[in-house]
């Protein structure tokens, strides 16, 4: 985010209201996605109608307050890059939501930070740090639990899951390489790189869609256009929450997303996981805060000592 686009960041309680409505919006997004493609829906058709309304809710909403100047960007090349590895980690994800019950594709998606982390002094350049690696491999083993032998989870849904954690990675640090950019420029960006190439696709998905939409209720195609507009909506929120709290507030209540979504699989699907799923998901969960807070303690001594040199060379 830009200087000149950034709002103040002073209200970090509605920064976790907004990121708190965030996460129900992309939870809901995630079970409506699962419970449309159970009723026979294709992947790539319902990934096409999430793309395109997120897509035109978005510039309906943005480009009346702020022009058509938003769409432009100083990078296109990174936000294509970041638009399609975006759009991977959807189709890879509502992959993974058809072979797994939502709250452990959600739990092996928290993989993402961690990984981006573990790698973030080849990719990002930062210092390596111990602390990081730890975190990693203790969120992994967590993990481990979740997709352990027994549990009856699918191969290939496991196997989806961990691509899309390593997708989410990916996008993560495509969007540290374009900070400087506004995030309504981002947020229109990664909706038209997904609409457009799904768009291509669509003569060859259109008469099975067709026929699988014939089958649906009134309230089923709602209920699937409405895919588009709590991802739209979602990733809103989002923005709206780091526009008003630093990442560093927000980072560990990120992990509350798993809550949501349990729910939200319980409220659909009727499912809970059992008491060792739960274990995996408190270790990642665990991992993933425990960084988060000494990563902002470090953040907290740096800008102390930079104050303190800059204090003292006047």
């Amino acid at each position: 985010m830009s200087a000149g686009t950034a709002a103040p960041i002073a209200r970090p309680v509605w920064g976790i209201v907004w990121l708190l409505a965030s996460m129900v919006m992309l939870s809901v997004l995630d079970g409506t996605s699962k419970w449309i493609m159970a009723a026979g829906v294709p992947l790539l058709f319902l990934a096409w109608i999430r793309y395109a309304v997120h897509l035109v809710l978005v510039l309906a909403l943005v480009v009346p307050a702020r022009g058509w100047s938003i769409v432009r960007t100083r990078q296109p090349g990174r936000q294509f890059v970041r638009g399609a590895l975006m759009f991977c980690a959807t189709l890879s994800f509502f992959t993974t939501l058809s072979l797994l019950p939502q709250s452990e594709a959600t739990a092996i998606n928290f993989l993402a930070p961690l990984i981006v982390l573990a790698v973030s002094p080849w990719v990002l350049g930062e210092q390596p740090r111990m602390s990081r690696w730890v975190a990693a491999g203790v969120g992994f083993a967590g993990v481990l639990l979740i997709i352990r032998p027994g549990s009856g989870l699918p191969l290939a849904g496991v196997a989806a899951g961990l691509v899309t954690a390593c997708l989410f990675a990916g996008q993560f640090v495509a969007t540290r390489r374009i900070a400087g950019e506004n995030p309504f420029t981002s947020l229109i960006w990664s909706g038209g790189v997904g609409t457009a190439c799904l768009t291509l696709a669509l003569p060859v998905l259109w008469s099975d869609a067709m026929a699988a939409i014939a089958q649906l209720s009134a309230g089923q195609i709602l209920i699937m256009l409405s895919t588009g507009f709590s991802g739209a909506l979602g990733h809103l929120f989002q923005i709206g929450a780091y526009r008003n709290a630093p990442a560093s507030t927000l980072a560990p209540v990120l992990y509350l997303q798993i809550v949501t979504s349990t729910a939200m699989g319980w409220l659909v699907w009727r499912h809970f996981p059992d008491a060792t799923t739960w274990l995996g998901i408190a270790v990642v969960c665990a991992s993933g805060v425990t960084i988060s807070l000494l990563e902002w303690r470090r953040g907290q001594r740096l800008r102390q000592v930079s104050g303190a040199s800059t204090q003292s060379s006047h």
